[in-house]
């Protein structure tokens, strides 16, 4: 499949605000968003990209030597600190964009392993040059661990029963490949929800732990809101419930400002609040979902600092 960037006008309608500006694309994919920003931009202005996938990091490289207002760092947007400050001597922000999750293009080869209608090998790293596979992972943990990261990472209702039989099976016959594990699960669920293969949940948790999606996100909208200046932008595309609660709850925190007591004499000044919400969550319309099924749970969040 095409890879096709959700909601990309309205993304980059919501993150530019200054055409002389400095701008992150934390993950760059496979360069949508980053090359609609940069039709943005003027010449003064200038772009970041990072992302784990080497593939994409290959294709980031292209466009730097395409365009000078384009730099690159190899690795996750967790790391936004220490670039920042590396690559650009410490300049804040003017707006950060993040387009989480797998992309199409990582779903449709095989080789990597995010599929569970395609065969291939159970590796599943956004980055290949480091880390534990998917395979040297299941090959190792205990049935309650992986029973906790199912339920926890992919909200499978099952998820004991479903690591129950993983284990049983490695017993005699080690699980090394994408349909040989979607098989197992298969096998394994007892209720299938509708228009959803049953292997669907288990195979985005294990995603999301191998990666560590979830904790690089949380560490990473900290580093963001201290690397933006004044006014300016954080706009994050989720695809499913646990990122964007992450995401929601974050704003939510930085609109509030200050934790303290609901009785004690402060003003809204005092409370220091960081962000404000820029409009409501921003979801797909029929339109695009008709052109690019895999957008349809797509939800944009889009936040300003103000202090």
């Amino acid at each position: 499949m095409l890879h096709q960037s959700v909601l990309l006008e309205q993304a980059v309608a919501a993150l530019v605000t200054d055409k002389n500006g400095f701008y992150l694309d934390g993950t760059f994919g496979r360069g949508g968003h980053s090359r609609r920003i940069l039709d943005e931009l003027s010449e003064r202005g200038r772009l970041l990209v990072i992302d784990k996938d080497p593939v994409a990091i290959a294709l980031a490289h292209e466009l730097e030597l395409e365009d000078k207002r384009v730099s690159v760092y190899h690795g996750s947007f967790e790391d936004l600190e220490r670039v920042i400050h590396d690559l650009d001597g410490g300049e804040q922000l003017t707006g950060v964009l993040l387009d989480l999750g797998v992309s199409s293009p990582q779903l449709d080869d095989a080789q990597r392993g995010f599929s569970f209608n395609k065969d291939g090998p159970l590796d599943m790293r956004m980055n290949t040059a480091t880390g534990i596979t998917a395979e040297a992972w299941l090959a190792q943990v205990d049935e309650k661990s992986l029973a906790d990261v199912l339920y926890q990472f992919g909200e499978e209702r099952y998820s004991r029963r479903i690591a129950r039989a993983i284990c049983k099976y490695r017993v005699d016959e080690a699980i090394t490949s994408t349909l040989q594990l979607a098989t197992l699960v298969k096998q394994a669920h007892p209720k299938w929800e509708k228009n959803k293969h049953p292997a669907t949940r288990s195979f985005q948790a294990i995603r999301i732990f191998i990666n560590n999606e979830l904790g690089d996100l949380q560490n990473a909208l900290v580093s963001m809101l201290e690397a933006l200046a004044l006014g300016g932008r954080i706009v994050v595309i989720s695809f499913h419930s646990l990122e964007d609660r992450i995401v929601k709850q974050f704003i939510q925190k930085e609109i509030k400002g200050g934790d303290f007591p609901a009785d004690l004499p402060i003003t809204q000044e005092q409370l220091n609040p960081r962000l404000k919400a820029i409009g409501k969550a921003v979801k797909v319309d029929a339109e695009e979902v008709n052109e690019n099924i895999r957008s349809r749970s797509a939800i944009m969040r889009i936040a300003e600092k103000i202090a």
